[in-house]
């Protein structure tokens, strides 16, 4: 099959059509007796139903296509949630009904308002610091130290896995990233290696921590996991990322790269920016844990952090200029005076600007989506299909599976609406499958898809797909620490 990247929207079409249908398959094959639906009226066998389902079904298509139809992603869904919602109303209001669905709209439109909140103050976060370059700075420091391939390879797959709790999987990803195809600049086959080494580190530490990614997040906010016991996901999450690492690493060659130097300083305030975020993370666990208010008050509480702290930088900026022009005159450094000229003033709003807008508003179409289909009915029937036709155990081991092809993002979505009668570590593992489970496939994640295209022609689609019996083995180690490790808490 060939391996360029023109075919790769082909592939990401075949591979998350097929597992649309089989959703679709399951959700109007069963009988609607056997639901247990979330509205008042169960339209799952009405022809609003099929035609709603039929409307997520060719939303997502055209989302699949969106790298060759250079749409962005949240066009469809956005009219997708319109069009379903629409379709509910006027069902409801024709029963007499209307304010269920309108109470109903409102639930869910508040969980993604929550949810939207908080990924805007981590986004504004993690776009200051890039602001400030304390990511240019550590990929700095690594390209100075003059790693052999091999130490390069476990560096950035353990940097990957530790920063991606934090800073998301995505951002760490494309920082890891931009070191290795710096560093290895045309040597396809390493960084094919790296890459992919990357993407499930990064995927592996997002799923033991809230902020690693939004599934984790998704499932913080509704309360079904407290924050200190996602860290029982650490040592699953570990052995996902170590043994495809351990493997993959018998195959690099004993090679030390040329030094590469790159001098980069960081502006003024970025390491108290780092300190304010952490200071924001814990703000957000205390108004969870001990206030029992949702996270999204501290997040909010602490962009107002951020924002006072930008005034600070623009009112004291003109007389830190001054004290740096003294300071590099008397030293006659010319080239950091050349560099005052560019200084511009912190704004935090810019930060805020340059959020991941798409990303946000293609959420909320997701949401949207999935909770109308909800409202329908079809979640419960999606979900009498898994976890009583099925153990919870296998329901949720293949949707880790179904989500290395489908956005893990409608999969989490999906279950915490469905709600199924499940035991604390079944909903532990449903976390860790649906945020590793994406590193099987190239297209699986959003650090998979990204990698793709900042190192196009050298990380591929096909050279993901070879190491993914490696990658898989990880999956099912991951999954066997787990059982074993929280037996305990299934019994819950």
């Amino acid at each position: 099959m060939p391996t360029g990247s023109c075919y790769l929207p082909r592939l990401r079409a075949q591979a998350r059509w097929s597992s649309l249908l089989l959703l679709l398959f399951l959700a109007i094959t069963f009988s609607p007796d056997a639901l247990a639906a979330t509205g008042s009226l169960d339209l799952t066998g009405s022809t609003v139903g099929l035609i709603a389902v039929a409307i997520f079904v060719l939303a997502y298509a055209l989302v699949m296509g969106e790298e060759k139809l250079h749409m962005r992603k949240s066009k469809p869904v956005l009219v997708a949630a319109g069009l379903i919602w629409a379709m509910i109303g006027w069902v409801y209001v024709q029963s007499g009904m209307p304010a269920d669905a309108e109470h109903a709209f409102r639930e869910t439109l508040l969980e993604f308002t929550e949810l939207m909140l908080f990924l805007l103050v981590a986004m504004t976060y993690i776009n200051a610091m890039e602001e400030r370059r304390v990511f240019d700075a550590l990929r700095s420091w690594m390209l100075r130290k003059g790693f052999s391939y091999r130490q390069l390879f476990w560096i950035t797959g353990g940097l990957a896995f530790f920063i991606s709790p934090i800073a998301d999987n995505l951002t760490t990803a494309m920082l890891m990233c931009a070191v290795v195809t710096k560093v290895a600049e045309g040597d396809r086959r390493f960084i094919n290696l790296c890459c992919i080494n990357i993407v499930i580190a990064a995927n592996a530490g997002g799923a033991f921590s809230p902020f690693g990614d939004i599934t984790t997040l998704m499932v913080w906010q509704a309360g079904i996991i407290q924050f200190s016991e996602f860290f029982t996901l650490l040592l699953p999450s570990l052995v996902n990322f170590l043994i495809p690492a351990s493997v993959m690493s018998f195959f690099i060659k004993a090679h030390r790269p040329e030094g590469v130097y790159e001098d980069v300083w960081l502006k003024r305030g970025a390491r108290r920016i780092v300190l304010l975020f952490l200071l924001t993370v814990a703000t957000a666990v205390a108004c969870h844990t001990l206030l029992h208010l949702p996270p999204v008050l501290g997040m909010m509480t602490g962009l107002g952090y951020l924002q006072f702290f930008g005034y600070y930088l623009r009112r004291s900026l003109p007389r830190s200029i001054e004290r740096k022009r003294e300071r590099y005159t008397r030293r006659g450094d010319e080239r950091k005076l050349a560099q005052l000229g560019s200084v511009v003033p912190f704004d935090v709003f810019n930060r805020v600007a340059r959020a991941e807008w798409d990303t946000l508003l293609f959420f909320y179409g997701v949401v949207m989506c999935v909770g109308g289909l909800g409202f329908m009915g079809y979640l419960g029937l999606l979900s009498e299909t898994l976890y009583t036709g099925w153990s919870a155990t296998w329901a949720n081991i293949t949707l880790g599976v179904i989500s290395a092809v489908v956005d893990n993002i409608p999969v989490m979505f999906a279950v915490l609406t469905m709600q199924p009668e499940m035991s604390h570590g079944q909903w532990l593992l449903i976390t860790l499958t649906a945020g590793v489970g994406g590193s099987l496939l190239s297209i699986g994640s959003a650090a998979g898809v990204a990698l793709m295209g900042q190192a196009r022609g050298s990380y591929t689609f096909m050279g993901h797909l070879r190491w993914a019996p490696v990658i898989l083995l990880g999956y099912i180690a991951s999954i066997v620490v787990h059982l074993w490790l929280n037996a305990a808490s299934f019994a819950n």
